[in-house]
C-alpha cells in the first residue's frame, strides 16, 4: 500500500531517510526544510516528490529536528494531521520530548513512536545525506500508547529504509543507554583530542588514534542539547569513567605495576566478552 509520508527536516538523517523512502518503497515523500535551497536540491534529486504543504493529507509524519524544535514542530501541528496518522521523531534523546508529545499525539487522536537510528556521519547536512546510511544498522522504537498496527507498519518501513536490527525499549531506558553508548563517547573523543600533542600525531599512529578522535568532529550545537535533555544520564556515566580513570592515574603514579596489569585485564576480559556477544 502506498504511503504518504511527510519528512519535517531534510538534513543528514531526515534526507537520508526521505532517499531510502523514495528509491526503497512505494511511499510517496514530501519534504519539507527551513533552507529553502534544500528543498529545491531534495526535489530537483528525486528525494522527495514535492514539498510538504498539507499535514493533512500524509499517513507517516517523520520530524527530523533537533529535540526542542521537534516538541515545538509536534505541538504547533498535531490538530492539523489527520487521525490515525503515525507521528515518529528521530531524536536523540526519548524521555524528555515523549513525555511533551505523546500524551498531546494520543488527545489528537494520532499515534507517536519515538525512533532513534543508529547511525550518521562525521558530516552533517543534506549534502551529506546517503540512500544506504542506514543499512544493517539498528534502530530503536520507543512506544508510548501506540497500537499495533502502528508500530507494525514503523517496523515494516525500518526494515525496507535497510535496518538490520529494530531494538524496542521506554524512552528513559534509551536515554540511559544512549548516554553511556554514545553521548560520552563523543564528551571523551572531545577531551581527548584537546591535547597539544594532537596537531603532531602522523607517523605516530596505527589506528587507535584515529578510532578514538572520530566523533570529535560533532555539531556542538545539536551535541549540546541533546547532552543538557540527558543531563543525569550522563553525569552519572562521567563520573563512573573519572573514577575509572583516576585509577590508572594513581597505579601510575605510585609506579604499581601489578595494580596497573589488573586493571589493564579487567578491561581487556570485558571487551573480550563482548566481542563474544556479537
Amino acid at each position: 500500500m502506498n504511503q504518504k509520508v511527510g519528512i519535517v527536516g531534510l538534513g543528514l538523517i531526515g534526507a537520508s531517510l526521505a532517499k531510502a523512502l523514495s528509491h526503497r518503497t512505494d511511499c510517496t515523500v514530501y519534504g519539507l526544510d527551513i533552507d529553502r535551497s534544500t528543498v529545491e536540491m531534495a526535489l530537483a534529486e528525486g528525494t522527495i516528490a514535492a514539498e510538504l504543504t498539507d499535514l493533512g493529507q500524509l499517513d507517516v509524519l517523520i520530524v527530523a529536528l533537533f529535540p526542542q524544535a521537534t516538541v515545538e514542530y509536534i505541538q504547533e501541528n498535531a490538530e492539523k494531521l489527520r487521525k490515525g496518522c503515525l507521528v515518529m521523531d528521530i531524536c536523540g534523546v526519548k524521555k524528555q520530548v515523549a513525555d511533551k508529545v505523546a500524551p498531546l499525539c494520543k488527545s489528537c487522536g494520532v499515534e507517536y513512536i519515538g525512533a532513534h537510528p543508529m547511525a550518521g556521519r562525521e558530516r552533517w547536512g543534506y549534502q551529506n545525506s546517503t540512500e544506504d546510511l542506514f543499512d544493517n544498522a539498528s534502530i530503536i522504537l520507543t512506544p508510548i500508547f501506540t497500537d499495533s498496527w502502528a508500530l507494525q507498519l514503523a517496523a515494516q518501513l525500518c526494515e525496507q529504509i535497510g535496518f538490520g536490527r529494530v531494538v524496542y525499549t521506554d524512552p528513559d531506558s534509551h536515554d540511559k543507554m544512549i548516554g553511556y553508548t554514545s553521548q560520552l563517547a563523543h564528551i571523551l573523543s572531545s577531551a581527548y583530542i584537546k591535547n597539544p600533542l594532537c596537531m603532531n600525531y602522523k607517523g605516530y599512529t596505527g589506528g587507535s588514534f584515529q578510532d578514538l578522535t572520530r566523533v570529535a568532529k560533532l555539531n556542538p550545537i545539536m551535541w549540546s542539547e541533546l547532552f543538557l535533555l540527558n543531563q543525569q544520564h550522563l553525569l552519572d556515566d562521567l563520573d563512573i569513567l573519572i573514577g575509572s580513570l583516576q585509577e590508572y592515574r594513581q597505579a601510575l603514579a605510585a609506579g604499581d605495576r601489578s595494580r596497573l596489569e589488573k586493571l589493564l585485564e579487567e578491561g581487556s576480559r570485558i571487551k573480550q566478552q563482548l566481542n563474544e556477544q556479537k
